[in-house]
């Protein structure tokens, strides 16, 4: 299958690109990086250095020539959440890094007399908002946050391409891989002993290791059967205490201090949201397909992230 790649050059990126070559796809990634890959080297690979939320880089034409010629998209283009204070300027950058590139998106596709069969299109956990003890399913409302509605706003852009193209919303969980996202910032810490639970210890961590995503982004890609919304997280969802106490046995450290609410709020403002609320996600739809973990529990998960083959 030839593919479009959009916001596939960072965390999930670095798995998910080789993964799809292995698989025999071809692809093109839109990046603002000039080499995002540059140990990548296969005839089925190129790359456009071009910013797939700036309207200039559609009006160029480049991006629209490739969607042209590929039988799938994925998009999962946006900032990431937590990585910077919530500022206002930071906070619509979120959104708009997100929401921009949709609408481009979309809006390309609709004019195409023969849209690509399939988009995979990202969103997150945080569409259902937060709880200390509630289950979300697919089913569920979303919730009355700012994640919850820049989750919104994003999926509604997606749903807005064409009848023709089978849409696949993938709402992600914390994605564990020990080379970004949460996990690396939190690896250096217990490796030196100092671990522990973050805030409170009883939120819910609702995550999926990085290889099943990718697996489930190619199958997503696949099979028809897939269309709709889907919680994109492991089956055994955790509070944040059993998540450090399970790192710290991974790495053999001891995972006994907590690190205080106030000290994340005060490095990431309304972006400690993130880490210091969670919420309970179910993957029921993946169960009832049939989709298969292969790091189906957090032990195997971690140590798989935590690997010296996996850095």
């Amino acid at each position: 299958m030839r593919l479009l790649l959009l916001g596939c050059s960072g965390f999930v990126g670095r798995e998910l690109v080789p993964f799809l070559l292995e698989l025999g796809h071809e692809l093109i990634l839109v990046s603002r990086r000039q080499q995002p890959f540059p140990a990548l080297l296969s005839e089925r690979f190129r790359s456009l250095q071009l910013d797939p939320s700036d309207p200039a880089s559609w009006r160029s034409g480049q991006i629209p020539e490739a969607l042209a010629m590929v039988d799938g998209v994925v998009n999962l283009a946006g900032e990431p959440i937590a990585e910077k204070r919530w500022t206002p300027a930071h906070r619509q950058l979120l959104l708009q890094s997100r929401l921009r590139t949709t609408e481009l998106l979309v809006a390309a596709m609709q004019q195409m007399p023969n849209p690509p069969r399939v988009l995979v299109n990202g969103s997150a956990v945080g569409f259902y908002g937060t709880s200390p003890d509630a289950t979300f399913s697919e089913e569920s409302p979303a919730g009355s946050d700012y994640l919850a509605e820049i989750c919104q706003q994003w999926e509604a852009a997606a749903s807005g391409c064409p009848e023709a193209c089978r849409l696949v919303i993938l709402r992600i969980g914390i994605v564990l891989g020990g080379d970004g996202g949460a996990l690396a910032k939190m690896l250096p810490v217990f490796r030196m002993g100092f671990g522990g639970p973050i805030g409170s210890g009883r939120q819910w961590m609702s995550w999926i290791h990085r290889h099943d995503l990718c697996r489930l982004v190619a199958t997503a890609l696949d099979d028809p059967a897939y269309a709709g919304v889907y919680n994109a997280v492991a089956p055994e969802p955790v509070r944040m205490a059993q998540f450090a106490s399970c790192l710290g046995k991974v790495l053999g450290r001891p995972s006994l201090l907590p690190v205080p609410a106030p000290i994340l709020q005060l490095l990431l403002g309304d972006g400690a949201q993130v880490v210091l609320d969670g919420q309970q996600v179910e993957s029921r739809r993946l169960r009832a397909q049939g989709f298969s973990f292969q790091y189906a529990g957090l032990d195997s998960a971690l140590a798989a992230a935590t690997s010296p083959a996996a850095r």
